[in-house]
């Protein structure tokens, strides 16, 4: 099934494998993607008249508002940026460009859209890049080089600048003996057979450093790709690496893939799959509301708000990819509130987040749910880590209770972080383990309640103590 077909129904069955609770967001998140298929299914007309319904979810830190988002986007595989609205102005307006979020929207896609290109053509790339390899792991022999080919080669590259394309060296043609065929032709069985993978080998790839040389972070706000440009006016730099065969196919591999797509095609894709499906999350936009309490910046942070309304209204961005349309892009805005309210947001803004969720505290019997019942739940995370050091732990529920109970409790008697409680909570709890663990012996260890209280028990009774340490 194709991941954005699922109903509303199977989506949220997919959110609660993650995340406890919130029924209600998820549900209003569900909905908001489902009328995203339906979208595509009218004809042109209808599609270019319907908008989607941005969100706007109100609720404490901690209690799932980015994680839904980020989960919603895995689930149907759409490309997902999460940005802080903070960082749009700091003191006065010295943060980042307003639309580079929609470029890093743009970035996403291609990425995502080229790794499935790739998987499309993995198969000739592996094929290639162990033809490669074999050439690599038995070399023919090169024919000495005399002067004359010297000057011819240097005649030739001089030929290739007069005509503006970039000079490249004629490599040598290898000789290929008989006793180098068929040693090349044991080496390719061997392969095929995986029995050469640690067997190392050097390889020419492109210098790393050099791509990254090209990367202005000023520049890509503007949409232009300078690394590209300069490309195209600087030859490659290759660098030579010794790896093991596993590592060398894989890089192999990728320089092949390159050679076998269209670039043009991928980004073509990507704007179209950024456009949409794309989900662009805005974290604490109750920081940018002029009533929210700083000593500065509190016309900044309204004409911050002014700057995003044209993004989230629908408007046209220039990307080193090409041009992409807001229009359909799903914008999910989120915040605490909790020294502003939303109706402090400008009318215009307020208005372009017609669906209004409020996420709910997490109370005692959550946290119970979060340590156990999820995919990646806590108690599982921190079972499998120690695992590694062949110490079996186990935890009891009367355990699992008491550490709930006493997150909880630290919520309330200090800031409530919401769910992030329960790390610093666990890690506490399990400090000794984590560090004698490797020179322990084998055995199976229960977590009890009485440990659970002879741990962090005095901490948490110890209020000013506890401020500090959890």
């Amino acid at each position: 099934m194709d991941p954005i077909t699922k109903t509303p129904r199977e989506i949220v069955s997919l959110l609660d494998q993650y995340i406890i609770g919130q029924d209600a967001a998820k549900k209003s998140i569900a909905i908001a993607l489902r009328n995203r298929y339906r979208r595509m299914q009218l004809s042109q007309d209808m599609q270019d008249e319907i908008t989607p319904k941005n969100m706007l979810m109100i609720g404490p830190t901690g209690v799932g508002k980015t994680e839904l988002a980020r989960r919603l986007a895995k689930i149907v595989k759409a490309p997902f940026v999460k940005v802080e609205a903070t960082k749009f102005t700091e003191v006065g307006y010295v943060g980042s460009d307003v639309e580079s979020m929609v470029r890093n929207l743009v970035d996403v896609s291609v990425k995502m859209e080229k790794d499935s290109q790739f998987e499309n053509v993995r198969a000739e790339a592996t094929k290639r890049a162990n033809n490669r390899l074999v050439k690599l792991l038995v070399p023919g022999k090169k024919p000495k080089q005399n002067q004359q080919a010297d000057f011819s080669n240097l005649m030739n590259m001089f030929s290739q600048m007069q005509k503006g394309d970039m000079p490249t060296a004629e490599q040598p043609k290898e000789e290929i003996t008989d006793e180098v065929k068929n040693q090349r032709m044991s080496v390719s069985d061997q392969l095929a057979h995986g029995l050469l993978e640690n067997s190392e080998v050097t390889i020419e790839m492109d210098d790393p450093q050099q791509s990254m040389a090209g990367s202005n972070p000023m520049m890509n706000q503007m949409g232009i790709d300078l690394g590209s440009t300069l490309g195209q006016m600087i030859p490659k730099k290759r660098i030579k690496r010794t790896v093991p065969v596993s590592e060398a196919r894989e890089i192999l591999i990728q320089e092949e893939s390159e050679t076998l797509v269209n670039d043009a095609d991928i980004n073509h894709a990507a704007i179209e799959r950024a456009q949409n499906t794309g989900i662009i999350f805005i974290d604490e936009i109750d920081k940018i509301t002029s009533t929210s309490k700083q000593n500065s910046g509190e016309v900044s942070r309204e004409g911050v708000q002014r700057d995003i309304l044209p993004i989230v209204e629908g408007t046209q961005v220039q990307t080193k990819y090409g041009a992409i349309d807001t229009d359909h892009i799903l914008f999910i805005a989120s915040g605490a509130f909790a020294e502003s309210k939303p109706s402090d947001l400008i009318a215009e803004l307020q208005g372009r987040f017609p669906i209004r969720v409020e996420l709910d505290e997490l109370s005692q019997e959550d946290f119970v749910k979060i340590l156990t019942e999820p995919n990646n739940a806590l108690i599982k995370q921190y079972i499998a880590l120690i695992g590694t050091d062949n110490v079996k732990v186990t935890f009891t529920i009367e355990a699992i209770n008491r550490i709930a109970e006493l997150a909880y409790q630290l919520n309330h008697e200090n800031q409530n972080i919401g769910a992030r409680r329960l790390h610093t909570v666990l890690e506490k709890l399990l400090e000794d383990l984590l560090y004698e663990g490797p020179d322990m012996q084998m055995g199976d260890i229960t977590i009890t309640e009485n440990y659970v209280n002879d741990k962090i028990g005095n901490i948490v009774k110890n209020k000013d103590l506890s401020r500090y340490i959890l």
